[in-house]
């Protein structure tokens, strides 16, 4: 039985980590914590866990958590995620892994020193949906890449004390929304590219509203980034892979249980199709459960969250944006 405890009463704990484990035997989310006892109380009996405590270390303490889930912002996911890592617990950490790539770092440092597991949570990497991508490009069907063009557009009306839109808390489109489409390309390619040129819109704090980027693979193919958080752009995100053979559209990677396609146009044939698959965060649990159980490393661990990060920072720093929040 893998049991879980929560740091931060966060929005998206029930979906993320909660739901899945009530739709299975082998799990069981046992506390959260919160920085205030009144919040973890109502968060504990809201979701019927039989623990809640009133600040962090105490959770951390609790000799009958396996795995924490880090639900909180950005800027808290290294100091926390070390913390678990050295009270021996393995860490599921919320995408974005850090708030830049010195701090994922010394957070894959601490897991190796540790010998605990360390996952970043892109979910959506372990649907079929993505699985199905990476066997379009290994079967040869779409020839060799030439350009990928991945964007997440997500409607966010600006609030000054919002945590999205605070660039100290990590907030800003490239971290919240872009993220995915950094992994998309990173992922699918399995290569690290350079940044050639990138563009940002600011908030009135100094948040990147909107972010363009410009990147090359080591192999010759280019890719394309594109993330908005506006108020008034419409929900969509979608990878788009054009091969010399054939190209291929995938809308909705994030959520693709509540929707989603699949297109191929080679020699001006159009095929569409789905994937079946439960929702992406049954996916992201079972392959925890698996990955723990045997010690096969997963695919958002280890060096992969790093050149995530990576990579982010060099958006950032091509974008004329500073970051220096240590």
């Amino acid at each position: 039985m893998l049991r879980i405890g929560i740091l931060g009463a966060a929005g998206i704990a029930p979906v993320s980590i909660i739901q899945p484990a009530t739709r299975r035997d082998d799990v069981v989310v046992q506390a959260v914590a919160s920085r205030s006892m009144e919040a973890a109380d109502q968060f504990a009996r809201r979701h019927s866990l039989v623990r809640a405590y009133g600040d962090y270390r105490s959770l951390l303490g609790d000799p009958e958590i396996d795995l924490v889930y880090v639900a909180l912002p950005p800027s808290e996911h290294a100091a926390w995620s070390i913390a678990a890592l050295e009270a021996g617990k393995h860490v599921l950490c919320e995408k974005p892994f850090a708030m830049n790539a010195r701090e994922a770092t010394r957070m894959r440092q601490a897991a190796e020193s540790t010998g605990r597991r360390l996952i970043e949570a892109f979910h959506d990497r372990y649907h079929p949906l993505s699985g199905e991508l990476d066997e379009l490009k290994s079967s040869g069907r779409l020839g060799d890449i030439v350009s990928l063009r991945a964007v997440f557009w997500g409607p966010n009306a600006f609030d000054p004390d919002a945590l999205r839109h605070k660039p100290e808390l990590g907030g800003g489109s490239l971290m919240d929304l872009g993220c995915y489409a950094v992994h998309w390309v990173r992922a699918l390619m399995q290569e690290e590219p350079s940044v050639v040129s990138a563009s940002a819109v600011l908030n009135p704090v100094g948040a990147d509203r909107i972010m363009e980027a410009s990147l090359v693979f080591p192999g010759g193919a280019t890719a394309s980034i594109f993330s908005n958080m506006s108020e008034d752009v419409a929900m969509t995100n979608s990878l788009e892979v054009v091969g010399t053979r054939a190209t291929v559209r995938a809308n909705n990677l994030v959520f693709p249980s509540k929707g989603h396609s699949i297109s191929e146009e080679s020699s001006g044939v159009l095929r569409e199709w789905t994937v079946r698959g439960a929702t992406t965060y049954d996916h992201q649990l079972d392959a925890i459960v698996r990955g723990l159980a045997s010690g096969e490393q997963l695919l958002t661990e280890g060096d992969d969250s790093v050149a995530n990060m990576t990579l982010i920072d060099a958006i950032y720093s091509e974008a004329g944006i500073s970051r220096n929040f240590d």
